[in-house]
């Protein structure tokens, strides 16, 4: 059984995601301009509709943790187990967020094992429990894992792996800017572009390659560099970004769900004031 505990890290959780899908504008990512586009309004809504689904899952994990009251190989295989259920009860409800679900899963399971630590030690914990093989893992490779040994990128399991290095700098990120005097809208877009400027995504060496990836992240750090989103040449650039990835139809789903993992690490009382690295 869930205790209420339980259940509320899996809500805070899923405020998260539903928080970055309302984040505008995201470049080359589904956010609320979808829903004035009758191509893209029911992708948009079906992820914010199907992103409830991931609540019991989610809490679920968070109970198993608890539970087992440390890292185990039992408790990693549970996790796995309870992931991959939640993925096919999200994939009725509508599917998407798989790699937000198994980001968000981990770092719940990090929490639950130790409540009282701060956010970039909670994503450094998860480090203990996916140190550990899935042994139910499905032996046939997934395409996120097989384009991770073609081009040699950590894809998610590495980054979970590493104690999530991209959600620590986008928590530094969301940091620098709050406390430069951005609004909050233009600390998560310069967290999410942080995340952009360096992750190897995936979904992105599947759809553009390994060129069209570091096109994306010269992007990304351009938007950064021209000072972010809270500055007039920052805004521009963003906006050319922006316009490009939607016409080449290039995503970087992966920096979206890790920037969901750093909201949701953001918005638990032990997650401010964040430690320096």
């Amino acid at each position: 059984m869930t205790s209420r505990e339980d259940d509320a890290l899996a809500r805070a959780a899923v405020a998260a995601l539903t928080g970055q899908l309302a984040l505008a504008p995201k470049p080359g990512l589904p956010d609320p301009r979808d829903l004035d586009a009758r191509s893209t309004r029911r992708e948009h809504d079906s992820l914010r509709w199907s992103a409830k689904a991931l609540v019991p899952g989610l809490a679920a994990m968070a109970a198993a943790a608890r539970r087992a009251g440390e890292a185990t190989p039992a408790l990693r295989a549970e996790l796995g187990a309870i992931g991959r259920c939640t993925e096919h009860s999200v994939g009725l409800a509508g599917g998407g967020h798989k790699g937000a679900l198994w980001a968000l899963g981990f770092l719940v399971a990090a929490v639950a094992l130790d409540p009282g630590a701060k956010a970039r030690d909670i994503a450094l914990n998860t480090r203990k429990i996916t140190a550990f093989n899935d042994k139910g893992a499905p032996r046939r490779p997934s395409r996120g894992s097989s384009i991770s040994v073609k081009y040699g990128a950590a894809g998610a399991r590495g980054e979970a792996r590493a104690g999530f290095p991209h959600v620590r700098r986008a928590l530094d990120a969301l940091d620098s800017a709050r406390r430069a005097g951005a609004t909050e809208t233009q600390a998560r877009l310069d967290a999410l572009l942080t995340v952009m400027s360096t992750l190897q995504d995936t979904e992105l060496l599947h759809t553009a390659g390994p060129l069209g990836l570091r096109q994306v992240q010269a992007g990304a750090r351009g938007v950064l560099e021209a000072g972010g989103t809270a500055t007039e040449a920052g805004a521009g650039a963003l906006a050319a970004l922006d316009a490009d990835l939607h016409a080449r139809a290039w995503s970087p789903r992966g920096s979206a769900g890790l920037l969901a993992g750093a909201l949701f690490l953001d918005s638990l009382p032990v997650s401010s004031p964040i430690p320096a690295a």
